[in-house]
């Protein structure tokens, strides 16, 4: 679904919706806008049916009411594997969710996501090594979306230097799968066969990452069964990876287009409060947010008039709610010192990533150290930034050119 700009209603185009659809990845902005004017609680008949919410207050209250709406869904089509997932915590309920998630909080804690950071800037500045030399270089493949490979394969404990197999795996199950659902689920089995197979050598040998955490940490007074083991290490370096470079390739596509917020940024490189940074870091999740997730309705319940029924898939649009002129002035404007910003870059509720301090941590240094090195840089003429579609969305190719003074 385009935007709805021909004769047919809105209403009408949203019984086509396609959250998959590429020309909907390239610019999803109109269409949130209009749904959410003219069908706020729309339903597409696509992948068996789904609803989609559009306004801030509704995504907030989906995203907290765990007994209307189930967790246990959280992608559409949802047999893009040929089963369900099993991804906790994100895919379970209280009170085990809440029990998985207490257990990992202190490895995400802002102190020692802070501790990564140079370790980061280190990742950043090889990469940056590698095309210093060019004039012209892709922020997408060759930059943004290996920091957050690097760092999570380090974190989990395992070989950084598979990045390239992690990328493969990454766009065969979230970028392609959707068109080649067979080769999704052999990407699907290569990864957790992987996995499987780190998950033996750390019980064999501990070392003290996350992945030794999870064998070796027990939940009401039981250790993790091998089936959400798996899963937890499955969705620690999915959603390490591919929500986190979209983030970045995004921020980076913004300023590759917008000389003047760059030199802002470039000019409070040294700030000592870090002030500036701090607001333009907050607004480019809200305005770039990358993830929508799913759900299940649990129960019949009624919302914008709309009947939604028991066994009813979902779709959870947190991007649309950061750009709900109810709750924010210009929405679709990036602001950079916007003040007031209770985005939902990272969701809402008890599945609020996890991960988010180790997301911004992320995202700011990859920017600092590209803008610190290749002060002015744009798009490469002639060339397109491609998006890609689904429930993650952010630039795969990005072809840039650097300018010297």
């Amino acid at each position: 679904m385009g935007t709805p700009t021909t004769t047919a209603t809105v209403t009408e185009k949203a019984a086509h919706f396609d959250h998959l659809d590429t020309e909907f990845a390239a610019d999803p902005g109109p269409v949130w806008k209009a749904m959410r004017s003219e069908c706020p609680m729309a339903k597409s008949t696509l992948y068996d049916g789904f609803w989609v919410p559009t306004r801030y207050d509704d995504i907030n209250e989906i995203a907290h009411d765990h007994e209307r709406f189930s967790s246990a869904r959280v992608a559409i089509p949802a047999d893009l594997l040929g089963q369900e997932l099993n991804l906790p915590p994100i895919t379970s309920d209280p009170p085990y969710h809440t029990n998985f998630r207490r257990m990992l909080l202190p490895t995400f804690s802002p102190k020692n996501m802070k501790a990564w950071e140079p370790t980061t800037y280190d990742i950043a500045n090889e990469l940056i090594d590698a095309f210093s030399d060019r004039d012209e270089f892709d922020g997408a493949r060759e930059y943004a979306q290996n920091i957050p490979i690097t760092v999570i394969a380090r974190m989990l404990g395992v070989d950084e230097n598979d990045r390239d197999i992690f990328t493969s795996w990454l766009r065969r199950l979230l970028e392609l799968g959707p068109a080649d659902r067979e080769d999704a689920q052999k990407a699907f089995i290569e990864l957790s066969e992987y996995l499987s197979d780190n998950i033996q050598r750390h019980r064999a040998e501990p070392t003290g990452d996350i992945m030794t955490i999870l064998i070796d940490t027990e939940i009401d007074g039981e250790r993790l069964d091998d089936s959400s083991l798996l899963g937890a290490c499955q969705l620690l370096l999915i959603a390490g990876i591919d929500t986190t470079w979209s983030s970045i390739g995004s921020s980076i596509h913004h300023l590759a287009k917008n000389s003047e917020h760059r030199r802002i940024l470039v000019d409070a490189l040294d700030e000592p409060d870090g002030k500036v940074w701090y607001a333009a870091m907050e607004e480019f999740l809200r305005v770039f947010a990358p993830v929508t997730m799913a759900r299940r309705v649990a129960q019949d319940t009624e919302m914008r008039g709309q009947c939604l029924r028991e066994g009813d898939q979902l779709l959870l649009p947190f991007p649309a709610a950061n750009r709900d002129p109810a709750k924010f002035a210009n929405p679709d404007e990036v602001i950079l010192d916007r003040q007031e910003n209770r985005h939902y870059a990272f969701g809402v509720g008890r599945h609020r990533c996890l991960g988010s301090h180790l997301a911004r941590m992320e995202l700011e240094v990859a920017l600092r150290a590209l803008l610190r090195r290749v002060p002015d840089f744009s798009v490469a003429e002639g060339t397109t930034v491609r998006y890609s579609g689904g429930q993650i969305r952010g630039p795969r190719e990005m072809p840039l050119t650097k300018h010297t003074t």
